[in-house]
């Protein structure tokens, strides 16, 4: 399945600056794989020493929040838009 990734613009030195990428993977796990095929040393960035989602990274396709749907099992249909977003903390 293809997919469109939008990527944060923290991790674009990864990507080229590109604001978004293609990528193919029947869930988000080989999403981010064919990512990290072709942007080596995003994986890192999104994935932690376990292989799970960094607690500070937040996922969606489409408009579903890949922690409530399956993490990494969650199916990427054809055509779905992925967007990764980092966490920002802050405050007064």
């Amino acid at each position: 399945m293809s997919v469109n990734v939008r990527i944060p613009t923290i991790l674009r030195t990864y990507t080229g600056g590109q604001a978004e990428v293609p990528a193919e993977g029947a869930t988000l796990g080989d999403v981010i794989a064919s990512l990290e095929k072709n942007h080596p040393g995003i994986a890192a960035r999104v994935l932690d020493d376990q292989g799970q989602l960094r607690r500070f990274v937040n996922v969606y396709v489409n408009d579903d929040d890949v922690r409530f749907e399956g993490g990494l099992a969650t199916v990427t249909p054809d055509g779905a838009g992925v967007s990764i977003i980092p966490a920002v903390a802050g405050g007064c």
